[in-house]
């Protein structure tokens, strides 16, 4: 029980017994032995829909912490959260890829060393997550085939961050990290969502039953190398040619708009100008979002989710968005559209935090601790 309502999976009695198959009574007699030892604490009644209004179970916070990392192309966004409650301290370091595994992940684990240093943080480190932007082999914990990560792959990551921290260690995708933190942050909550990541490149996730889903080979989700016909024979960071990175990122974007002589360098400028309503930049990300929108339709079509949650930071453009929005209902079967739910993102940038912590809290219950 206590896994499953610290990972988010069960919030209430409902939810818990419909996890566990038990009945109602014999998972309040279990609640309420841990509500009087102080495992859990009980929030106030939520909205009922239908029957007895129910009660947000939570797990008591401890004074032990959780560390997460969000590694980026150019930074990583570093929390620490306290067990049973919420993110209580982030900060940003700068990071250099290319520099390699060892010396990416030193640097990430002294910037969590600064937040526990502060005099604010009473307790213990229990624990420590990263989300990477590259395919992860979670079991192994390593990186396959990054396109943007030269001399990653072979390293495990997850003992690297283990030898830095001295803690445990999960490794995890960004996008699939950023996908099971968009899952739970809804009230109402969908059995099967898609979280799509577009930035400087892009990811997507997939979220079935509140876990996520790895596929096969690890890389279920990994739309962003599919071949559109709209890219061509562009090259891609791949290796291949024509995928939709190349005419729908952020990275693209930038190229995009540099051929047509446009003064960027990076995704921010592409936002800066499309928020001034610059013509050029404006129609590009419209143009952007719908090659976006045409692979969804085929994701949609075929997997049926509940949901699409767009985040990153092309997904803060409205011309973009829109254009997402308009091909999904376009090219995707009355069916699969009915009852989807197309909404931006919630966590911001706190998703992937969010997210990499659910998947560590829930792997250190099933370590016994």
């Amino acid at each position: 029980m206590l896994m499953l309502i610290g990972s988010g999976r069960a919030r209430s009695r409902r939810e818990l017994a419909e996890a566990l198959d038990l009945s109602a009574s014999t998972v309040s007699q279990h609640v309420q032995v841990l509500l009087s030892a102080g495992r859990l604490v009980e929030g106030p009644a939520a909205e009922s829909s239908g029957g007895r209004r129910p009660r947000e179970l939570r797990l008591t916070a401890r004074d032990e912490y959780l560390g997460a990392i969000d590694l980026g192309g150019a930074h990583a966004r570093i929390g620490l959260v306290r067990r049973g409650a919420g993110i209580v301290a982030t900060n940003e370091i700068p990071v250099d890829l290319t520099a390699g595994a060892p010396t990416v992940i030193d640097a990430v684990a002294e910037g969590l060393a600064t937040l526990t240093a502060t005099p604010s943080f009473e307790g213990r480190l229990v624990g420590v997550g990263i989300a990477l932007p590259g395919p992860v082999d979670v079991t192994r914990r390593t990186v396959e085939s990054p396109s943007r990560m030269p001399g990653w792959p072979g390293h495990d990551i997850g003992d690297l961050l283990e030898q830095a921290t001295g803690v445990p260690a999960v490794v995890e995708n960004d996008a699939n990290a950023m996908a099971l933190g968009e899952h739970f942050a809804r009230t109402e909550r969908v059995d099967h969502s898609v979280t799509v990541k577009a930035g400087t490149a892009i990811g997507s996730g997939i979220v079935v039953r509140g876990t996520v889903y790895h596929g096969a080979g690890g890389v279920a989700g990994d739309i962003t190398h599919t071949r559109v016909s709209a890219a061509g024979e562009t090259p891609c960071s791949c290796g291949n040619h024509g995928c939709l990175e190349t005419v729908a990122s952020g990275a693209a974007l930038v190229r995009l708009l540099r051929e047509q002589g446009c003064d960027v360098r990076t995704t921010a400028d592409v936002l800066a100008l499309v928020r001034d309503a610059d013509p050029v930049a404006t129609t590009m990300a419209r143009t952007a979002g719908r090659h976006l929108g045409e692979v969804l339709c085929a994701v949609v079509n075929f997997f049926n989710p509940g949901a699409v949650y767009l985040g990153g930071a092309l997904a803060t453009l409205e011309p973009f968005v829109s254009a997402i929005r308009s091909q999904l209902y376009a090219g995707s079967h009355p069916m699969m559209t009915r009852s989807l739910a197309i909404e931006p993102a919630r966590l911001g940038a706190d998703a992937t935090l969010t997210g990499v912590v659910r998947m560590l809290d829930e792997s250190l219950f099933r370590l016994g601790r």
